[in-house]
């Protein structure tokens, strides 16, 4: 079976969802503080992350800081659920306007991918000290559902 890498049309694919993603993002009332003005970068390492969970080139970890690069831009951003859940709708919304494949097993894996990315970001920004962090600590590995 091919990675959902693949199926999404691999790093193009990815970089153009995640382009309009973040557009979607810094555009947003609600999630415009989270994000400030936006870094250059920011699209790359989103697409790198994202990527290598669904299977594909381990460029984030090898070259871009990894998971714990992750964490540390989370810390203390203090996300509420309100901000999380928005996140996920626009993330899901992106999905269709960038034309990711739209069959029922691929968008329930990128549905649980977000879901749970955004949970542990969620959890991490609030954490005080490492022990409130999530335990995650490398890039998973998103598969098809079962």
């Amino acid at each position: 079976m091919i990675s959902l890498f693949e199926h999404a049309g691999g790093w193009q694919g990815l970089r153009r969802f995640i382009d309009v993603f973040y557009t979607s993002v810094l555009a947003d009332p609600l999630l415009h503080p989270l994000f400030g003005q936006g870094r250059p970068e920011h699209v790359t390492h989103l697409t790198a992350f994202t990527a290598e969970t669904f299977g594909g080139p381990d460029d984030f970890t090898a070259n871009m800081g990894g998971f714990p690069h992750i964490i540390a831009v989370h810390r203390g951003l203090k996300i509420t659920e309100e901000q999380r859940s928005r996140f996920v709708e626009l993330y899901m919304a992106a999905a269709d306007t960038a034309g990711l494949p739209a069959d029922a097993p691929f968008r329930e894996a990128l549905r649980s991918h977000v879901e749970f990315g955004s949970r542990v970001a969620l959890q991490n920004s609030h954490a005080e000290t490492d022990d409130a962090l999530h335990p995650l600590r490398e890039v998973p590995l998103w598969t098809w559902p079962e």
